[in-house]
């Protein structure tokens, strides 16, 4: 087939700047590269940092980089927000969708990918297009979304990463073009080693030290200001400790905002017993995760996968995490789910019955190893092109 793929226009592909789905996105089109199955043309903002990737030369996905970023596209961009308010996305974005339908229209492909915009299948489909494909990372679909009947009867097939997902979009329509494939990470990275780069003492934790791990961005979200106060309810068992994977607010000031300052403010009495390692680079977090002797992912939001679950379950970490969107799908039968009505309380039980109970987290660690190898990059990347051809 001949494939267009549009993405959202914040972040560039390849993935030279992070990026959750953009890493994604990556993983398919490397696997189309390898097997050479589709002609592919992904839609990717303009970033100096892809200039001589080697994803460029491959011969059967073509880059075709859009400029948002210079003087020129900025005040674009500017004057595009005075003439066109009210539209489905912020005027940034849809300054970048312009400037690829521009493209687009000058070309026939077989399918019109559209990763994470349904505002993309209103606007295509209102301009008369209907081979459109929605690959579906959040709950951005659903009964009560705009436009949402006429997004959904414009759209082909909908692929989303999870059931809970899916089961959003049916709110507006039960229909067999909802599909779900699981997203996938890479397990040759994302595995447990016997010598690694970091170690207990490099951290500040002692050998004897029963470590917790949180990896994540640092928001209300997901749950790390109650990780915190499940710490401080702790404080009868010193050698439980917190390890934070993410941005240290302990010395950002320029990153400061209240949401921080309150975590600063309850964390003053045991900071002592939190590590917060700062940024770390992709390739790195699997050694820095292999150091705890859990994980806890307490998610306080719908999750719609969680890419984050999969990572610890694949170093073998024992996992406790919360009933949220899509996380216990995808960690069925391997971790301790929790509810997040009264979180801190259900987090200080379950903690201790890691903590006292070693046979258990033997047995949990197998389990999620096993668990793991359902969510390899080649997996999701076959299943989502099978999916995508089908």
């Amino acid at each position: 087939m001949k494939i267009a793929i549009l993405t959202c226009g914040l972040l560039p592909i390849p993935a030279v700047q992070g990026g959750a789905v953009e890493n994604l996105i990556d993983f398919y089109l490397a696997y189309n590269d390898q097997l050479r199955l589709h002609d592919i043309t992904i839609y990717s903002p303009k970033n100096a940092k892809t200039c001589g990737h080697p994803a460029l030369s491959s011969e059967v996905n073509h880059y075709r980089y859009i400029d948002v970023s210079s003087l020129t596209a900025r005040v674009a961009r500017r004057i595009r927000s005075f003439w066109h308010s009210g539209e489905y996305y912020n005027y940034f974005i849809e300054y970048y969708f312009e400037r690829v339908f521009a493209d687009l229209k000058k070309k026939n492909y077989d399918c019109i990918l559209l990763e994470n915009c349904p505002g993309y299948a209103y606007k295509l489909s209102q301009r008369g297009y209907r081979n459109l494909v929605l690959h579906l990372h959040n709950d951005l679909l659903n009964g009560h979304s705009r436009h949402h009947d006429v997004i959904f009867q414009g759209l082909s097939k909908i692929i989303c990463v999870s059931d809970f997902v899916s089961r959003q979009v049916a709110t507006i329509q039960s229909s067999n073009k909802i599909k779900t494939i699981y997203n996938g990470i890479d397990l040759q990275c994302f595995t447990r080693k016997s010598t690694t780069t970091v170690n207990r003492k490099k951290l500040g934790f002692a050998e004897d030290d029963f470590i917790m791990v949180y990896s994540g961005r640092i928001n209300k979200d997901k749950g790390i200001s109650q990780l915190i106060d499940t710490l401080l309810l702790l404080k009868d068992q010193p050698k439980i400790k917190l390890m934070v994977l993410g941005s240290s607010f302990f010395n950002d000031a320029n990153g400061e905002n209240a949401f921080i300052r309150q975590l600063k403010e309850k964390s003053e009495g045991i900071q002592e017993r939190i590590v917060f390692t700062g940024f770390i680079p992709y390739p790195l977090v699997p050694d820095y995760l292999q150091t705890g002797d859990i994980a806890v992912l307490p998610s306080m939001w719908d999750e719609p996968f969680g890419l984050t679950v999969v990572e610890a379950m694949a170093v073998g970490l024992p996992l406790i995490t919360t009933n949220s969107g899509g996380i216990p799908e995808i960690c069925e039968g391997v971790a301790t789910i929790v509810e997040r009505e009264d979180i801190v309380n259900n987090l200080v039980s379950s903690i201790l019955d890691l903590y006292k109970h070693s046979d258990k987290r033997r047995q949990m660690a197998t389990a999620a190893l096993q668990r793991a190898q359902k969510f390899d990059k080649e997996t999701y990347a076959r299943s989502f092109l099978k999916a995508l051809e089908g």
